[in-house]
């Protein structure tokens, strides 16, 4: 009897299910297609931007190439589109190339570039602190103490691993003013810091020590 019971039981739910299917066959069908939809949109999106990346890479290698055979004029542009193109890898890259070619451009398209790599590029915290002292460094030579304290001060208020790199920077750039006061204030704070950089503690140690003692 109870194995009877138990027989209905399951047919009923098997028809139950059944059912179930036919009234809502539709909204599965859709739910299926939307799902595969998804995956097809995922698996080209992942294709198109390797594509992209690869065609970033090869024009990167190119413009080296060209630079090397002395056709600047056309680096310029191909690297200040690569810069454009947001890539996380060669967007930086072809940064560094237009200023260690020591590439005549105006400062403050430079900065503009700089920017975009800092704000408009999701890179990783460190990574994105390296550049803000790479600005740092590259504006050093001209902006006032105002500009570098506000391209700097991300840094020193923060934990990162630069920041005892950017202290030692307003360090020297006070130094070579010759504000002895205000060097000697961010070459201190260097050594307050706990696991601060050897080398650079090293070094700030020793322009206090040389330069800068009473």
């Amino acid at each position: 009897m109870d194995q009877d019971i138990e027989i209905i039981n399951t047919e009923t739910r098997i028809e139950k299910i059944k059912n179930f299917f036919k009234k809502n066959l539709k909204k599965i069908a859709t739910i299926l297609l939307t799902f595969i939809f998804i995956i097809i949109g995922i698996f080209s999106f992942q294709i198109n931007e390797k594509n992209k990346k690869k065609e970033i890479a090869e024009k990167y290698n190119s413009s080296i190439l060209q630079f090397n055979q002395g056709e600047k004029t056309s680096v310029i542009l191909s690297m200040k589109e690569i810069i454009n193109t947001k890539d996380k890898t060669y967007s930086p890259l072809a940064l560094y190339f237009l200023i260690d070619s020591q590439i005549s451009l105006p400062k403050q398209e430079i900065n503009k570039y700089f920017d975009i790599i800092i704000y408009e590029i999701k890179l990783d915290e460190e990574i994105k602190n390296l550049n803000i002292f790479k600005k740092a460094m590259y504006n050093s030579e001209f902006q006032n103490e105002e500009e570098m304290l506000k391209i700097i001060n991300p840094l020193i208020n923060s934990d990162s691993i630069w920041k005892s790199h950017a202290l030692y920077l307003m360090g020297e750039y006070f130094y070579y003013k010759k504000e002895k006061q205000k060097s000697i204030e961010f070459f201190n704070k260097i050594l307050e810091i706990k696991n601060v950089n050897p080398s650079i503690k090293l070094e700030a140690q020793r322009r206090l020590q040389r330069d800068l003692s009473e």
